[in-house]
């Protein structure tokens, strides 16, 4: 009994091996391909768990989903003779996984086998447009056109490339170079026509300005001396009547200010003869202008 035991044991862990290396899963972003002795027997399509031979068969699982094949930048020459380094990507996926074990079986010689095709592409079609359309004008049609390219040569390994698009594409080093210094150039001469042109406005409005202060200050110059002369005329006319009217007080009022002046808190000090007329009204309140007393008899 214990024998029997233990030779059914064994069998159930043969048969748990058996099933194990007879199984596998085929998940939803995966397809696969059945070998048998290294010939194709199967591709399998649908996801779930799958059976095989064991030992005798090999399962190949590839990728369902659409991969990116990154090249490396290259130098085109477009059409107008304008040179241009080119960083493009193209993605693809895997619709014939029969074909693809035949040509290509692994993923990692995609790049070996398709990758040159993606360049040679690139090259030939941008060769035929000019620089303008590759930056900018047509550049989605130049990448419909390589992808279409390069899908009809892709199909011979089982692919499908769904897209190729430029990264980025940019003068040479030596091109971007010159570009720049001629731009650089360019920007300095524009910044120095607006220099002059904003000099030539400044000494414009600054010679206007200077020479309606000249007018200004000339106006004003004339308004004043005719005020200033109209003030002294008036003066003298005032001193003129004051004199008509009273000549005695307007000598006397002339005196003091001619003392006010003439005898500063300061300093008093004159050179003048005791009798001149400058003092006569020190000597005589009346200035000498009263008739002399007569004498008596």
């Amino acid at each position: 009994m214990r024998g029997f035991l233990a030779f059914l044991v064994i069998l159930i862990g043969l048969a748990a091996v058996a099933v194990y290396f007879s199984a596998y899963i085929v998940h939803q972003n995966e397809q696969a391909l059945v070998l048998r002795f290294g010939e194709p027997k199967r591709v399998v399509q649908d996801p779930g768990l799958k059976w095989r031979w064991p030992v005798v068969d090999q399962v190949e699982i590839y990728d369902k989903r659409i991969l990116d094949l990154d090249t490396a930048p290259q130098e085109a020459i477009a059409k107008d003779q304008k040179r241009l380094v080119v960083d493009a990507f193209a993605r693809y996926k895997i619709v014939d996984p029969l074909k693809f074990y035949q040509t290509l079986r692994y993923q990692d010689g995609v790049r070996s086998r398709l990758g040159p095709i993606v360049e040679s592409s690139l090259r030939q079609v941008l060769g035929s447009a000019t620089f303008v359309d590759i930056v900018r004008d047509k550049r989605d049609v130049l990448m419909k056109r390589i992808a279409t390219q390069v899908n009809q040569e892709g199909e011979e390994f089982g692919l499908q490339v769904v897209d190729v698009r430029m990264k980025r594409a940019d003068l040479p080093e030596q091109n971007s170079k010159a570009v720049f210094d001629r731009m650089r150039a360019e920007r300095q001469r524009e910044a120095a026509e607006f220099r002059a042109e904003g000099a030539a406005e400044a000494n414009r409005i600054k010679a206007t300005a200077d020479r309606q202060a000249t007018v200004i200050k000339a106006e004003a110059a004339r308004k004043g001396e005719e005020t200033r002369g109209q003030g002294d005329a008036e003066r003298n006319r005032i001193y003129a009547d004051a004199y008509n009217r009273d000549r005695d007080f307007f000598e006397f009022y002339r005196s003091m200010q001619a003392y006010e002046k003439g005898l500063n808190s300061d300093d008093t000090r004159l050179l003048l003869s005791p009798d001149s007329a400058f003092f006569k009204y020190f000597t005589d309140p009346s200035g000498g202008s009263r008739p002399a007393p007569s004498s008596v008899q």
